[in-house]
């Protein structure tokens, strides 16, 4: 873990509190961002990748809230910061790209208006200024004749120039952290590889931090410095992203990257996790993996401590993917460990 982080997220946790129990989506999540640097977050639906993301700007909504750790961003702890703080944050320090550009892109409302008001919520500059900041981020992101296209509507662009202007939106004020929430996913390749290579680009260029949040190994891949896996509301192993998915450690990383189709051979088969993800108010003591994992043991029924290192797990049973491994690769038993 860097001591100079630009985001240092310690023993993170964020709980929902229902009448029928409390639900811990993010519980001691701790990963950290360096500038310019990638972080891809991925998991199954479910594992508290996007309330991880929604913590750090602040926008968890009750009955859920942050009741533990850290969110350090340039050394400020965020975590119980006043929600004006939090405004002054939002969309110039830290933004984020959503899913879906046309849930955060009002359709009434010219690209115009949303890029030049964005400007002037955060900055004292005139309309002029505001406007020429606007045409240049769109014309960052690719977007041809940007002067005469920033005064369209959103339905007047396809989806992937819909999400070229959220990215647009996002770019304004050089922020020093995006989070990203699968906003690729809706897109069809061709769009989608043009945009990452773009993200990617822009990260290097401008120093910012980048958090891409996804169910997709493929596109981590090919996009992310460092990987970081969650289930069930914990990060089960991170490290370099080359480390992580070409020798994966955890039993659960492991299953996401055998079940992805090219790891699979033509005509077989796919491989599959088995079983299904815990319901979040009735998840298992100690690892909550240990019902779907063929390596599982009595053991399991304790929380398993992160190792140490730069690539890390947690696990007593890590797969044994070389010398250095500290486990024997014990022949699976199922049900050892219900």
């Amino acid at each position: 873990m860097s001591g100079d982080a630009m985001l240092d997220l310690r023993e993170l946790q964020t709980h929902f509190f229902t009448p029928a129990g409390v639900v811990k989506a993010v519980d001691g999540v701790s990963l950290t961002v360096n500038r310019g640097e990638i972080v891809g977050l991925v998991g199954e639906s479910g594992s508290g990748k996007s309330i991880t993301g929604f913590s750090i700007i602040g926008l968890v909504d009750p009955p859920g809230r942050n009741v533990g750790g850290q969110i350090l961003f340039n050394g400020e702890d965020l975590l119980g910061a006043p929600e004006r703080r939090l405004r002054g944050l939002r969309g110039n320090r830290i933004a984020m790209i959503f899913q879906d550009p046309m849930m955060t892109l009002n359709p009434v409302l010219s690209i115009r208006t949303h890029m030049v008001e964005t400007v002037l919520a955060h900055e004292k500059v005139g309309r002029a200024e505001a406007l020429r900041r606007s045409i240049e981020a769109l014309e960052m992101v690719g977007i041809p004749d940007a002067a005469r296209r920033i005064e369209s509507y959103p339905h007047e662009f396809s989806g992937g120039m819909r999400q070229r202007v959220a990215i647009a939106i996002a770019l304004l004020h050089r922020p020093d952290l995006i989070i990203a929430d699968e906003p690729t996913t809706a897109l069809d390749v061709t769009i989608q590889a043009q945009i990452l290579a773009q993200v990617q680009k822009l990260c290097r260029e401008l120093g910012m931090g980048l958090i891409w949040i996804s169910h997709d190994l493929g596109v981590v891949a090919g996009l992310a410095d460092r990987v970081a896996v969650m289930y069930a509301g914990k990060i089960v192993e991170q490290g370099p992203v080359d480390e992580v998915l070409d020798r994966p450690r955890h039993p659960y990383t492991q299953g996401l990257v055998n079940s992805a189709p090219l790891a699979n051979e033509r005509g077989k088969p796919l491989r599959q996790i088995r079983g299904a993800a815990p319901h979040p108010l009735h998840r298992p003591e100690g690892c909550a993996f240990r019902t779907r994992c063929d390596y599982a043991t009595d053991r399991c029924v304790q929380e398993p401590p992160e190792s140490e290192g730069v690539h890390r797990w947690r696990c007593f049973h890590p797969r044994n993917m070389g010398a250095s491994s500290v486990d024997n690769n014990p022949e699976p038993t199922v049900g050892r460990a219900p």
